[in-house]
């Protein structure tokens, strides 16, 4: 089982960013720990970020012809302003779940609706890094369910 984990814009600045909201763990040690899970749970993840929501419209696009059989995603801000990576999850067709290290609807009014959300199969937030791997273990779980 192959799943695909992206981290949208400023996740590269886990551990220096806003530490009160988003911890002090750096995106390595969260990409490490999910990676780390993965292994016991039968599973390979292959890790993207990028600040640029083009490339990752493009790399969700391309995801299925890739071979992954899920999507974990953090779209962090684009959370709340992408309709364009919202469609790419749509047309990609593969189960998602979203995940975000804050709780989105305990922050300010904008950040209380993504539209991932709508076309994901579940959303954990408000976790902090626990979050990716509560995530995963449910992305496998629905997809083994599936099978």
């Amino acid at each position: 089982m192959k799943i695909l984990l992206i981290n949208g814009p400023n996740l590269q600045l886990l551990g220096r960013r806003e530490p009160g909201i988003y911890g002090c763990i750096s995106l390595g040690d969260v990409v490490g720990s999910v990676k780390e899970l993965a292994g016991s749970l039968g599973c390979e993840v292959t890790d993207y970020q990028s600040n640029h929501e083009g490339s990752i419209v493009d790399r969700i696009g391309s995801a299925k012809d890739d071979g992954f059989d899920g999507i974990l995603i953090n779209p962090a801000a684009y959370s709340h302003t992408s309709v364009a990576i919202r469609d790419a999850v749509s047309a990609v067709a593969l189960p998602t779940v979203e995940v975000h290290l804050s709780n989105i609807h305990t922050r300010e009014e904008f950040r209380h609706h993504s539209f991932v959300t709508a076309v994901a199969v579940g959303v954990i937030a408000g976790f902090g890094a626990d979050s990716y791997t509560l995530g995963l273990r449910a992305l496998v779980s629905y997809l083994q369910k599936k099978k």
